[in-house]
């Protein structure tokens, strides 16, 4: 069996990070969490917290499949010892703030959603000397798209291109950059794809919860203020995000802008990526808020078509959506070659 020997001090375990084979006599005085199982991980998992000069006592989980011994022996020194809060949560994210039942903040659910990840050091330190380059390697960490979002008379426009790239690597070209949270609700992607991936599944994983425990839609001004309350939750560990959320609610068409800083912005129209400077002089030359359906998606396209013509990190596709007071629709796929072909043509 594997055995973490914990020491008691000041009412708190302190977890010793060292694994050892243990004999029956060694668990007499200190309190242990022991794993039983395989290396398969596929036995059950129990976990035994003997008192010093009491008899010990069994507790806690039983999993008909549990998961790798060092996996089951995270959750178990969590679920038992009930570890110190550097421990407990994340690469020693402060612990979110509580109500008296317990809910988390910035979740409606029972359980607060979290990164899985191994205790260890900050992610921003441990990359730190390889982005700066003192340790003779160093990493770039090149980041480039051309999102796009306004608000006009039929509610919001959203246009984003499609190439993922990977430093100086296109990745794929027919990435789409926009995640279809719920049939009133879209987000934007800018920055890193995992990140925004992953945070915005976990909020459109709280905005059905938020459906089902109060039989209405969640407004966009809350779902916005969910995903930024996240991101400031993890500010400083390396995240990288910049997120448009648009949507229709009882007040109307809504827009608001988020980044991993934990900012939260609302507005008319917001462009976000490396080639947003381009998609906004096109815009400042074409935008009103009177347009028409049509003028709407000619001016999302032709903002995207020439961002990626002068940024060398946006390119692909340009897919449309349109969000209206019944749901959003994507309205068209139009490859961005085509497009700058039709409008050099239209120009002689």
């Amino acid at each position: 069996m594997m055995v973490v020997w914990g020491e008691r001090n000041s009412g708190q375990h302190i977890i010793q990070l060292s694994l050892r084979q243990a004999d029956s006599h060694q668990r007499e005085s200190r309190d242990a969490a022991v794993i039983r199982g395989n290396r398969s991980g596929n036995t059950a998992l129990a976990v035994i917290r003997g008192e010093a000069e009491t008899e010990p006592w069994h507790c806690v989980c039983q999993r008909e499949r549990a998961a790798p011994p060092l996996l089951s022996l995270d959750m178990a020194l969590l679920e038992v010892c009930e570890g110190p809060s550097d421990w407990a949560l994340p690469l020693g994210a402060p612990r979110p703030a509580q109500r008296g039942d317990g809910i988390g903040h910035f979740s409606f659910s029972m359980h607060e959603p979290c990164l899985a990840v191994p205790e260890g050091i900050q992610p921003s330190e441990f990359l730190k000397p390889y982005v700066d380059g003192s340790t003779g390697v160093k990493i770039q960490f090149w980041h480039g798209t051309t999102t796009l979002a306004f608000k006009f008379q039929h509610g919001v426009v959203v246009a984003v291109d499609s190439r993922a790239t990977s430093g100086s690597y296109i990745s794929t070209l027919e990435f789409n950059k926009v995640n279809e949270i719920n049939p009133y609700l879209l987000g934007t992607m800018s920055g890193s794809a995992g990140d925004c991936q992953y945070w915005e599944r976990v909020l459109a994983k709280e905005c059905r919860l938020y459906r089902l425990r109060n039989n209405e839609r969640i407004s966009v001004s809350a779902a916005s203020k969910l995903l930024a309350n996240m991101m400031l939750e993890y500010r400083g560990m390396g995240l990288s995000v910049g997120s448009m959320i648009c949507g229709w609610d009882k007040k109307g068409p809504g827009l608001y802008y988020i980044d991993d800083n934990g900012t939260r912005l609302s507005g008319n129209m917001f462009s976000t990526g490396s080639g947003n400077s381009y998609a906004y002089g096109v815009m400042d030359s074409g935008y009103r808020h009177d347009l028409s359906v049509e003028e709407a998606y000619a001016l999302g396209r032709q903002a995207i078509a020439y961002a990626t013509h002068r940024d060398s990190y946006s390119g692909g596709v340009v897919n449309l959506y349109h969000m209206k007071e019944d749901g959003w629709i994507k309205v068209s796929k139009n490859d961005v070659s085509e497009l700058l072909h039709k409008y050099t043509d239209e120009k002689l």
